[in-house]
């Protein structure tokens, strides 16, 4: 992911707790459930030969920083993965990765920007890659996971507005119509799915296996509701940052988007769009990774904004 770019990195999902206010303000960690764990030893095996023929195989941009474009399709063969799944109306028939610069605005990329900047800011990692999820309230805090609305049940101060919640879900419906529109499938057949979250990406060394996000992987292995996978970036290769390239792995040459504030990428989530994030060298990296599935059992709502 990748995210968590798209990554191997395991986004928890901590029980939701919608009652009132707690007298105790100590925020307990949250565990990472073995949902989230199965497939990071998936991840980790796979990575030795996907980083050997990403050595081989050379690099192109798909898409550079400096360059904006509309649309621009880069075609794949799809994998078997999906041929025994049952969503005709929805899972991929012709797969692809698609970049476009002008679905989300600048002035809603630097919107979610601050959002990520506000939640990651009563939290982070240990190491190099933190995450928020407004759905669960997954958020990173040294080696583990808080609940974000547990901490914000200790503070007197605002930080999420329902402004805020409102650009996001405007932002995903959007990115949700173009991915229908590319793909020929029915929008009410494409869901919402979990793990949707920022992330912020920086050189700190990594603490655990959980934060080495340049890991080759498949999302629809590490993530198994998985179909198609958005990535909204909220910062700009060469200028807030280098290295941290996303990196497709295929057989004659790797291709790399060139992350800029406001690009949408996405693509197919089965094996024939293997990835991974280049490491940091400089600087942080912001993102928003936006995950759609054609399963029913396995859709999300909008998050909102919680007030009690």
């Amino acid at each position: 992911m990748t995210g968590k770019s798209s990554s191997p990195r395991k986004v928890p999902v901590p029980k939701r707790n919608g009652g009132k206010s707690s007298e105790k303000k100590d925020v307990p960690e949250t565990s990472l459930t073995p949902l989230y764990i199965s497939s990071i030893s998936v991840a980790i095996f796979s990575v030795l030969y996907y980083m050997v023929t990403y050595q081989e195989g050379g690099l192109e941009t798909f898409v550079p920083v400096g360059q904006t474009t509309d649309r621009k399709v880069h075609e794949v063969t799809c994998s078997k993965d999906y041929d025994k799944e049952p969503f005709q109306d929805c899972k991929p028939k012709r797969c692809a990765r698609v970049v476009m610069d002008d679905l989300v605005t600048e002035s809603e990329a630097r919107h979610l920007r601050g959002v990520a900047e506000r939640g990651l800011a009563l939290g982070g990692g240990e190491g190099g890659a933190s995450i928020l999820d407004l759905h669960s309230g997954a958020l990173s805090k040294g080696k583990s996971f808080v609940n974000v609305y547990k901490v914000l049940e200790t503070m007197s101060e605002t930080i999420f507005t329902e402004e805020d919640f409102r650009v996001y879900s405007n932002v995903k419906s959007r990115i949700h119509q173009a991915i229908a529109k590319e793909f020929g499938v029915k929008p009410s057949a494409l869901f919402l799915t979990e793990p949707t979250f920022f992330s912020r990406m920086n050189t700190k060394p990594a603490s655990t296996v959980h934060d080495e996000y340049w890991h080759a992987h498949i999302d629809k292995v590490t993530y198994g509701s998985f179909h198609y996978t958005s990535l909204l970036y909220l910062s700009s290769y060469g200028k807030e940052f280098s290295g941290g390239r996303f990196i497709f792995v295929d057989k004659d040459v790797n291709r790399t988007v060139e992350p800029r504030l406001g690009r949408v990428s996405f693509f197919t989530s089965g094996s024939e769009n293997v990835h991974f994030v280049e490491k940091l060298i400089e600087g942080e990296r912001f993102a928003i990774t936006i995950s759609f599935t054609c399963d029913p059992t396995q859709a999300i709502s909008d998050p909102v904004l919680r007030t009690e």
